[in-house]
């Protein structure tokens, strides 16, 4: 642990409790006493060479009241992790991009009962695939054309083929090969994670406000909440402050460093790379607290109004009705959003409604709105099981609660 950021770190978090909330029990410095417990538990992540390092950030009523990073950034240089530090949030940029379509919505521009090919006529005539054999392919017409409620659920059925190109496919290059692909189940039938879905949302950002996703996300999202470290290409500074990746070493001892597979080789800091609406984000966790702050919030931050309270509603509830969606049990979807339907197991100590996401190196992010808390984890820890499922997110969630008394 990073002994002289903690002890920085103590009377802000002292301060913030005390100022924040009425909790039980009722004395705050004993809320914050317990939430010092929190990196203690990370740290036991990082000695068992689970994860390099993590940074943990709590918010309940409207305040940050713990903040900790602890372990390292860079392990071979003995780097310690820094609260400020930025991660790879992978899938965690999936609600942002949910956020972008609702509020294209809200403004008239769009609809989610909008059929894609009103925007992206490619998707005209888009087939289902009925069998497929060595010797046959058999297709059907679907029942009806996928919708942007369909891509937003992750129950559109789209396939994830595409041609490999060896060099990086814009998106509009992108949704046009997921076009051209059957659709794998009939639309709103079942749930598939789909990182093509959300990337054809990210197309239609484009088509419809006529500006490239990132200058979109950046203008009407980043900037005004003050994310100034969320980005789809870290600066040589911010570059500085990426935490490394690791996973499991040779025989599984200990950990090796890994190249972050998203990027595919190309550089962390070219501009020229596609902005992924599926998973491209790299962010901070005061970052991510302060989108999760506005949802939690209703869709204002600062005085303004991101979100309609009806938008906000349909990106934050369940969307899917008794569809088996998530990658543990007891979930739903929103919009672009995970939704708890019935906590257990990793969410039984968050109440029902919570939503958030996670991302592929083991990062998480969650908001309860029954409590006002927000709960960010960042790591970068490659080839988990099942990094929603993960034992560090359930010990630091269960820590946090425990702390709050929630």
């Amino acid at each position: 642990m990073n002994r002289r950021h903690f002890l920085s770190t103590v009377p802000f978090t002292f301060a913030a409790a005390s100022n924040a909330f009425a909790l039980s029990p009722a004395n705050p410095f004993d809320t914050a006493w317990m939430l010092k417990r929190i990196p203690r538990r990370m740290q036991e992540f990082v000695d068992k060479q689970v994860v390099s390092g993590a940074v943990t950030l709590v918010a309940h009523g409207g305040k940050v009241v713990a903040l900790d990073a602890v372990g390292y950034s860079d392990l071979a240089a003995k780097k310690p992790m820094r609260a400020d530090d930025l991660f790879w949030i992978a899938s965690m940029t999936k609600p942002l991009t949910g956020t972008a379509i609702l509020m294209l919505q809200d403004e008239g521009k769009l609809s989610v009962d909008d059929a894609v090919e009103k925007f992206l006529p490619e998707f005209k005539n888009q087939m289902l695939l009925v069998t497929k054999t060595p010797e046959a392919i058999v297709l059907k017409k679907p029942g009806r054309r996928i919708t942007l409620r369909d891509l937003l659920t992750h129950t559109a059925g789209l396939n994830s083929d595409i041609p490999e190109t060896g060099r990086d496919l814009m998106l509009g290059e992108r949704t046009l090969a997921y076009a051209l692909q059957p659709l794998a189940f009939e639309p709103g039938s079942k749930w598939q994670y789909s990182n093509p879905g959300i990337n054809t949302l990210g197309r239609i950002v484009e088509v419809v406000s006529g500006r490239n996703f990132a200058d979109f996300l950046d203008a009407r999202l980043l900037r005004p909440l003050g994310m100034k470290d969320t980005t789809f290409w870290p600066t040589e500074a911010q570059a500085r402050r990426v935490a490394k990746s690791y996973q499991p070493g040779p025989d599984n001892k200990g950990l090796a460093e890994v190249d972050n597979y998203f990027l595919k080789g190309l550089p962390l800091t070219a501009r020229w790379r596609t902005a992924i609406p599926a998973g491209g984000l790299y962010s901070t966790a005061s970052d991510m607290a302060k989108f999760y702050q506005m949802m939690l919030n209703g869709g204002v931050a600062n005085g303004k109004r991101y979100l309609s309270a009806a938008a906000h509603r349909q990106l934050t509830s369940t969307q899917t009705g008794e569809i088996k969606t998530g990658f543990t049990e007891g979930m739903s979807w929103g919009f672009g959003f995970q939704v708890v339907k019935q906590p257990q197991g990793v969410t039984a100590m968050l109440a029902p409604g919570t939503y958030g996401h996670g991302g592929a190196y083991g990062t998480q992010s969650w908001a309860d709105p029954k409590s006002g808390t927000i709960y960010i984890l960042m790591i970068q820890r490659a080839r988990m099981a099942n990094g929603d499922a993960s034992d560090i997110r359930k010990a630091f969630q269960e820590t946090a609660v425990g702390a709050l008394g929630n």
